[in-house]
This record gives C-alpha cells, structure tokens and sequence, in this order.
C-alpha cells in the first residue's frame, strides 16, 4: 500500500496539455505533481507514476526496461473483443451470476472492482452495475476508463450501466441491513504462492500498489449477509475457498473458478 514503508507514487504529467488535469488528479488524491516534459522515468524517486497523458491515466513502475503503463481500457484491445465475440450467456462469469437461469436484469455489486473487467462483461449483457474499489489510485484508473469509454459508440451504452460508488466495501456492507444488490461479485486478491506464473503487469502493479485482500473472510462475510440471490466469489483455479460457508457450487475454467452462494432461487421471469 502507498504508506511510509510502502512504494511512494506521484502524478506526473508529461506535457503542458495535461498539466492542468494532473494538478487536479494531483489534489483530489492528495499526491505530489512532476512535470517535466518526457521525464525520464528511470530517473525519479518514485517507486510508481499516475501518467496524465492524451491517452488518459496510466500507472507506470519506473526504473529500467519497466512495462509500459497500465489503464483502464473498454474500448479496444481486450474489453472490446470480449464485448463483440466473448460468447454472451454462455461466459463462465455469467453462469456463475445466473445470467442463463433468468431473464430479469439483475443489479450486480462488483465489491473489489479493479479495472471493471468482468463488471464490463456483464454490463455488456444486460446487468445494472455498482462498482466499489476502496483503493483510490485504482479508482481513479477505473472513472477514466468509464469517462473515456462513455464517449464511445459501441462502449458507451454498456458504461451507462456502471456506476462507481466510493468508500470501502467492507466498512459500506456492513452498515447496511437490507439487501443491495441481486449478486454481490468477489475478486479479491489472492496471496502470492511462489508456485504461479510470472503475473501480468497490471496484477503485479496492484499487488505493489495494494497488497493482498488479507481481509477476504471479512469482505465474505458482509457480502453473504446483504446479496438478496447469491454471492460469486472469483478464485485462482487450483486455490482453496476463501475461509468461510462451504460454496453451493463450483464453476471451473482454464485459469479461474467461481464459487458460488446462493441465498434463493433466481426469478425466471422480468420484473414486473
């Protein structure tokens, strides 16, 4: 996490273009501003880089032959080939919300939302989206992509059905006494084994950025008291559940596996 014994992170921006954004990217998260055209990024203090580019934010590790930044993207790359050729109902993440048992629109609270992949996912099916991510850096990746992707065409529709709410989730379900969402969906961080393949760069930058989700019981526990159908909890294929109930049922793919709980069956029919 961005503490004093942890890496330290400023905005930077790298033209006289984004300076005006980067000094109130650079406010709202309370985090210094460079600005030095082109800055070698190599040659800073700084252990992380929130880049205020044309391209929109980018979170870059310095140091030599360090990746390229990372950003949240709806538009092209991935999330827009997932969005126009991902196989529709038929994804294991929409087995696993319920999407092939109902055809109600389901709300579905994304209580560890990232960079809004698999809340992209079902949005672009149909559901109303709440997104809550409690680190702000990352939230920050994640509002830039809506706000980019809102101005799409073809992202923009699906965007429309998401919407960020701050604050952290665990704090936020555990104040409410009443369901607030269908599904509530779980991704959190799982702890580095030393057994797995090198990590993308964005689950390595967030890992650097955050930690692990030492708290997933907790996050577990909240979610199960306040999802009005079911909780998914997304897990590393080989992983154990997360400490808690014994899932309902399990959904294996190559990669990943999605344990489900389930509160009551799914309504079949629209909401009247």
């Amino acid at each position: 996490m961005i503490t004093s014994g942890g890496p330290s992170l400023a905005i930077a921006a790298l033209d006289d273009a984004g300076l005006a954004r980067a000094r109130d990217v650079s406010s709202a998260l309370s985090l210094p501003l460079l600005h030095e055209p082109a800055i070698p990024r190599h040659e800073t203090d700084y252990a992380l880089l929130l880049l205020v580019t044309d391209q929109g934010l980018g979170l870059q590790v310095t140091g030599r032959k360090a990746p390229g930044p990372v950003r949240c993207e709806f538009v092209r790359g991935k999330a827009g080939y997932r969005r126009d050729h991902g196989g529709g109902t038929g994804q294991l993440v929409a087995k696993a919300v319920g999407l092939k048992k109902t055809r109600r629109t389901l709300h579905v609270l994304d209580a560890t939302a990232g960079l809004g992949e698999d809340a992209y996912v079902l949005a672009g099916l149909g559901c109303r989206l709440t997104l809550m991510e409690r680190s702000p850096i990352v939230r920050a990746l994640l509002e830039d992509g809506l706000g980019r992707a809102a101005e799409d065409p073809g992202a923009g529709p699906v965007v429309a059905r998401m919407t960020v709410r701050p604050g952290d989730s665990i704090r936020w379900l555990e104040e409410q006494h009443e369901p607030v969402a269908d599904v509530i969906y779980l991704d959190p961080m799982f702890p580095e084994t030393g057994k797995a393949a090198k990590a993308k760069k964005e689950m390595a930058l967030f890992r650097e950025l955050v930690g692990n989700d030492d708290d997933a019981p907790a996050l577990l526990a909240a979610a199960l008291d306040v999802a009005r159908y079911r909780v998914v909890v997304k897990r590393p294929r080989l992983a154990p559940p997360i400490d808690g109930p014994v899932p309902d049922l399990q959904l294996t793919g190559k990669s990943s596996r999605f344990d489900v709980y389930t509160h009551q069956k799914l309504p079949e029919g629209p909401a009247e």
